[in-house]
């Protein structure tokens, strides 16, 4: 999971990201990763349209993400 994260922040290529947030809801987000560290990342979320901070350890599954129209525009 560490390399595909480090590829989106080099290469800024969105990702799909299955999510559980602190309260236990689950969630999938398309991505693109801005910062990582030691426990969380910094990434852009095009749910929410703002940049938010992720748990490491509370992503579930990563992936690279279908194919979106615009996606670039946004990074």
């Amino acid at each position: 999971m560490e390399s595909i994260l480090k590829r989106s922040l080099t290469e800024k290529t969105a990702l799909d990201m299955i999510y559980m947030r602190n309260d236990g809801l689950i969630t999938k987000r398309s991505i693109i990763v801005r910062q990582i560290n030691q426990s969380y990342i910094r990434a852009f979320c095009f749910n929410s349209r703002q940049t938010k901070t992720f748990t490491i350890e509370n992503i579930l599954a990563v992936s690279p993400a279908a194919y979106k129209r615009g996606v670039k525009n946004y990074a």
